[in-house]
This record gives structure tokens, C-alpha cells and sequence, in this order.
């Protein structure tokens, strides 16, 4: 995990801060890529986009009943693109993901109940989906929804999943 941190693209102000929390975090927590570890642990995460259209793809949380892009724990897998791959692939139902490595996102957030108040280390990626992409959706989300950066504050997301979405874009024009 701290090799995919400390290779993620530099980012915004907030972002660096979050690179500095997590490896600061990874020093004091080596079992944070074990969600037992009470304190937090590590995950990850990807902004699906349609690279034709620059849309991305978003997920209502059926527990958390929140807009966010796919991601989960890495349950002790530090190969981090493969945790932002599979938990896209099986949030969104797509087949055909590709994930663009290094990371572009960094965020610390803090998870309430219903498993106690804990740190959510995200790792965050572009994950490229193929043309003609159709979202089908698992029992992780509520609705799946396609949105451009301008629709974005209609589903009331915090400021790092906007942070993402710039970021997101920015790695777009990097990788045509």
C-alpha cells in the first residue's frame, strides 16, 4: 500500500495532506490493509468514466445512502489497482474495466456506525470504462447514475469526491 501512495500523481493541497496522513498512518497501523484494524484501514476506489463524453459514474451507497464512485476494503491485498478494479467491476456490473495506474486521489475520511467511527484510507484511481458502457449495479448501491462534472453538485458530494472528479479529468487529457 505505501508504494501506491507514495506513487500516486501529485494532487491539490488536500490531497497531498491525505498522502502525509496515510503514510504517517501505515507507520503507526502495519495491519491497516486488514479492515479488523479498529482504528481504520486502507481501501480503494476508482472514478468510472466514459472516456468519449469525460461522464462519470456514480453509485448511491445502500448503507450509507450517499452518491459516491465504486471502491471497498482491501481486506490485506496491497496490489491497490486490483482492489479499485474489482470492487468497480462488481459495483457497476461492467465488464471491460480498465484501471489507469498511478493512483490520482488520496482521501482520509472518517466512517460512522454501524461499525463504529473508523478512517477510511482511500486510494483513489481512474478506471476507464469501454465504449457503450451499460451500469447494472449490485446490492452495494441503490442506483447507478451517469453524470458530468457540472451535474455533480446535484447529488451532494463531499469535496473530495469533486477533487476526484477534477482529478479524473485531468488524468483523461494524460491519457488520450
Amino acid at each position: 500500500a505505501r508504494a501506491h501512495i507514495a506513487a500516486a500523481r501529485p494532487g491539490e493541497p488536500a490531497h497531498e495532506a491525505h498522502r502525509a496522513a496515510m503514510l504517517a498512518f501505515l507507520d503507526r497501523h502495519p495491519d491497516a490493509l486488514d479492515r479488523a484494524c479498529a482504528a481504520g484501514h486502507v481501501t480503494g476506489s476508482g472514478m468510472v468514466v466514459d472516456p468519449a463524453s469525460g461522464w462519470f459514474l456514480l453509485m448511491l451507497h445502500a448503507k450509507l445512502g450517499r452518491w459516491f464512485q465504486p471502491g471497498g476494503h482491501a481486506d490485506r491485498a496491497g496490489d491497490l489497482p486490483s482492489v479499485a478494479w474489482k470492487e468497480a467491476t462488481e459495483e457497476t456490473g461492467i465488464a471491460g474495466l480498465a484501471v489507469a495506474t498511478p493512483a490520482i486521489d488520496l482521501d482520509v475520511h472518517e466512517v460512522g456506525p454501524p461499525h463504529g467511527p473508523h478512517l477510511h484510507l482511500d486510494v483513489r484511481y481512474v478506471v476507464v470504462a469501454p465504449p457503450g458502457a451499460v451500469p447494472a449495479g449490485n446490492h452495494e448501491s441503490l442506483d447507478l447514475r451517469w453524470a458530468g462534472y457540472d451535474e455533480l453538485p446535484g447529488f451532494d458530494p463531499d469535496p473530495g469526491l469533486l477533487r476526484l472528479a477534477r482529478a479524473a479529468l485531468a488524468a483523461l487529457d494524460h491519457l488520450a
